[in-house]
């Protein structure tokens, strides 16, 4: 539990926090498990690492003697923090078990659900696809109709799914099966999400194919409310579920409005009412008033000074925390390239296509992994930036890639050789670009919605799994209603 900023320990140091004190607690299960794998004959190893070991617990053991007269009425002090009352503290293999239930799929029927860990989404708890028995012809884990099942290879990655229906796994995946007297399923399904979970989870064996282990995982201390509180804290958690769910099915929809929208106003096969006349076919550089790329040698970074712009600034669309050069560099860089607003910034190293229309007033400089269009002032940038974003432009910049190039590369000439579709008249071109853009602008804003709702269920799961917060469930001892 975190302690005031005043508050001290037996030595004198100050108190951890509830994150440092799980990040000792995940290095001891990690001690403990080395310790078990360990030869007798490495007698120095097993000295330190044993030291190592008491060293730590005798630290958590202070921590909490130190801390001891914060535990507010109603609450106890356990291994794992402090917790209500009423509320037990169990192994993860006293509530669940593996399934262990392993099965060739041509020893059941070849409709029947095979789930591999690519079909789970990532940190969403979808089932993103699935496939049959038919296709598959290694063993497999059995799994039923609410089972828990949570992926144990690179556990970090948090790829878990309540099943709905029955079915058959990958092995790399845990078809968890709780003590129905003592855990709800949709509670042990929650408490696989959380950071605490994760974090033990990825104590784990195997470099390159990194491997959760259930013989630390069993050992996993769980928080556990009575069973009427965990069907309270399920059902709010799946509420704030079935709102990201919701968010993220408005999101493919908007998408998919977007892309159609484009592949008719792009081509010119739909026109906006009142204009007409032929379009026109021609390449990037007779759109552009030039076409360069950033600086070819790697600056001396500075801790503050101008921004400085590389492929990952696009890719990971981060324009605010980037890398920085000295003024007196950027002057010499900006005498050959110098990005200003109503610019494009395109990749052409490493990642191919991506683009980024400069709508602020920018004072940066780039790299050679990025090409600079300037575009002609009887050109409208919001409609070339959008035709960037085409499948058709996409598909005409991976043509022109150098082959066998690592990395992946396309020359600056071949740039300039890209075939675009425009309408004749800046005005239309107007037009469409800013009806894109508005539609970019209301998928970012749905982004940004979704975003908060997943923090509030990260907020959520961190007060209602601990017991800092109660719902007010019949039958759970002094629960509290609960305030957002």
């Amino acid at each position: 539990m975190t302690t005031s900023g005043d508050s001290r320990d037996k030595q004198g140091a100050p108190a951890m926090t509830t994150q440092e004190r799980r990040l000792v607690q995940s290095e001891i299960g990690a001690l403990k498990k080395m310790l078990a794998q360990l030869p007798e004959s490495s007698v120095i190893d097993r000295m330190s690492l044993e030291a190592r070991k008491r060293s730590l617990e005798k630290e958590l053991a202070s921590q909490r003697q130190a801390g001891a007269e914060e535990v507010p009425p109603g609450y106890k002090r356990t291994e794992v923090g402090v917790v209500p009352e009423d509320w037990e503290i169990r192994w993860l293999d006293d509530i669940a078990s593996i399934r262990n239930q392993k099965i060739l799929p041509s020893n059941v029927d070849p409709d029947t659900l095979c789930v591999e860990l690519e079909h789970i989404g990532q940190n969403n708890g979808r089932l993103l696809e699935g496939s049959t028995a038919r296709n598959s012809t290694s063993s497999k884990y059995r799994f039923f109709a609410g089972d828990v099942l949570f992926g144990r290879l690179r556990s970090y990655l948090r790829k878990y799914w309540h099943a709905s229906r029955d079915g058959i796994c990958t092995t790399e995946i845990w078809p968890l099966v709780v003590n129905a007297g003592r855990i709800d399923s949709k509670f042990l399904y929650a408490i696989i999400q959380s950071d605490r979970f994760i974090e033990a989870a990825s104590i784990s064996y195997g470099t390159h194919m990194p491997r959760a282990d259930w013989t630390v995982m069993k050992n996993f201390e769980v928080c556990l409310p009575p069973l009427p509180e965990q069907r309270a804290i399920a059902a709010a958690l799946s509420d704030a579920d079935r709102l990201i769910v919701a968010l993220n099915a408005l999101i493919a929809k908007k998408r998919a409005i977007k892309q159609a929208a484009m592949q008719q106003l792009l081509t010119g096969k739909k026109r906006l009412p009142g204009f007409e006349g032929e379009w026109v076919k021609t390449d990037l550089r007779s759109l552009c008033a030039s076409i360069t790329d950033g600086t070819h040698y790697t600056p001396k970074y500075v801790d503050v000074g101008i921004p400085f712009y590389s492929v990952e600034t696009l890719t990971q669309n981060e324009f605010t925390n980037t890398k920085h050069i000295s003024p007196e560099e950027h002057e010499e860089l900006i005498k050959r390239c110098k990005p200003e607003r109503g610019d494009i910034l395109l990749t052409r190293i490493g990642s191919l296509g991506e683009t980024k229309l400069i709508d602020w007033d920018v004072n940066a400089s780039i790299y050679v992994s990025l090409a600079l269009l300037k575009v002609k002032a009887d050109v409208c940038s919001e409609y070339l930036y959008a035709y960037t974003k085409s499948r058709q432009f996409v598909s005409d910049v991976g043509s022109r890639a150098l082959l066998n190039a690592s990395p992946k590369k396309i020359n600056m000439e071949d740039i300039g050789d890209i075939p675009i579709s425009a309408p004749p008249s800046r005005e239309e071109q107007h037009t469409i670009g800013t009806l894109l853009l508005d539609m970019d602008a209301e998928i970012t804003a749905i982004e940004c919605r979704r975003e908060k709702a997943q923090q509030i269920k990260q907020g959520m799961m961190q007060q209602l799994l601990t017991g800092k917060v109660r719902l007010v469930e019949s039958g759970c001892k002094g629960a509290q209603p609960y305030a957002e």
